[in-house]
């Protein structure tokens, strides 16, 4: 048993059978989400799903006009309700746990505010959860770019070069996964494990897929999913995403034992090489630099096999793209203070004691 997974949260996950036409609730958490909720919304609820359907929106403190959309959405549809993120700075799992809270059906499809669901989303995700018994769903996060830059970005994201074998980046074969890309639950799952934990400002879906999948659920990936997903459009907002991204998967390495894989090691150990190499070869240790320089050559070789078929200015930035996605997500796990792997457990806003032996 892990140290931070209470036994009280430990139950045997259910694999009654869903009916076909299971009602569904969907969540989603926002934050200045004015450009993309409403057609966010209308996707969600135009589905070919047979069951009823309701969607929470849980509000941040936006410094847009998502609140007024909001409100007037639901206003006009009484599918549609709204909460308040209690988090003062509307953190995403305070918000999802906020919006977990009131949904009344037995299916619960986590989605973004700029995530536009295809028709059969739902539809799929209920037939699939009947035939395997999951209690999570997911599929593939489907990168699109606008300009050559998010292109790259793209491209780099849905290649194993920059993000390695994670399939709901990569696509693959259906099966079981550690995670999934946003989620399709049984509401019992959640309640099994007490929601989201509001202490992982990041990778909070892998951490409570982690809590699933440790009392005995089953997490499914399904590549007939696929969300669009508009990746970041500049080196500094790429870089701060990555960088953040590192930052709390150190957090659950340090929080869950046993989660340690070389694709987690891979990023801080190229950033040490490059800049241990650059170091030594400044110092006059000459060969020490053939570690920077094997880097940007592989790098470069890399990127000009999986940027086949992109237009020229999307191929030229893929090598510029990867490297910032690969270094900065090495910089955050290296930099992770140990003080946020040691707050106490919130799930579900409840604060959860450590049952770890003294």
């Amino acid at each position: 048993m892990d140290a931070h997974l209470p036994e009280a949260l430990s139950a045997p996950s259910s694999a009654d059978q869903l009916p076909a036409d299971v009602p569904v609730s969907i969540i989603l958490c926002v934050l200045n989400e004015q450009r993309h909720l409403e057609q966010a919304v209308r996707h969600a609820l135009d589905q070919d799903h047979a069951g009823q359907l309701q969607l929470v929106i849980a509000l941040g403190p936006s410094k847009d006009h998502t609140d007024q959309i909001a409100e007037r959405l639901a206003a006009s549809d009484s599918r549609i309700i709204t909460v308040r993120n209690p988090d003062p700075h509307g953190s995403t799992p305070a918000g999802l746990n906020a919006a977990i809270a009131e949904t009344k059906y037995p299916v619960v499809v986590r989605i973004d505010g700029h995530a536009m669901l295809p028709r059969d989303y739902i539809r799929i995700a209920v037939e699939t959860m009947r035939e395997t018994g999951a209690d999570n769903v997911g599929g593939v996060m489907a990168a699109e770019g606008e300009t050559p830059f998010e292109h790259a970005v793209a491209r780099a994201m849905t290649s194993k070069l920059g993000v390695g074998n994670a399939s709901f980046h990569t696509g693959g074969s259906a099966g079981e996964a550690d995670t999934v890309y946003l989620g399709v639950f049984r509401r019992s799952a959640l309640e099994r494990v007490g929601g989201y934990d509001e202490t992982f400002l990041r990778a909070q879906d892998w951490e409570m897929n982690l809590r699933i999948r440790r009392t005995g659920g089953r997490v499914w990936f399904q590549p007939r999913l696929k969300v669009a997903y508009r990746p970041r459009s500049t080196v500094k907002a790429l870089s701060r995403q990555y960088f953040f991204y590192g930052r709390w998967r150190r957090v659950v390495m340090r929080r869950h034992e046993g989660t340690v894989n070389f694709r987690y090691l891979a990023p801080p150990l190229a950033l040490a090489g490059v800049v241990g190499g650059l170091g030594l070869a400044a110092a006059g240790v000459k060969p020490a630099a053939v570690l920077p320089a094997g880097y940007l050559v592989a790098i470069c070789a890399g990127s000009a096999f999986e940027g086949r078929g992109l237009p020229p200015g999307a191929w030229v930035r893929l090598p510029l793209v990867t490297a910032t996605m690969h270094l900065s997500w090495g910089a955050g796990f290296i930099l992770s203070p140990r003080r946020l792997a040691d707050l106490p457990s919130q799930i579900g806003g409840v604060t959860v004691p450590d049952t770890s032996a003294p």
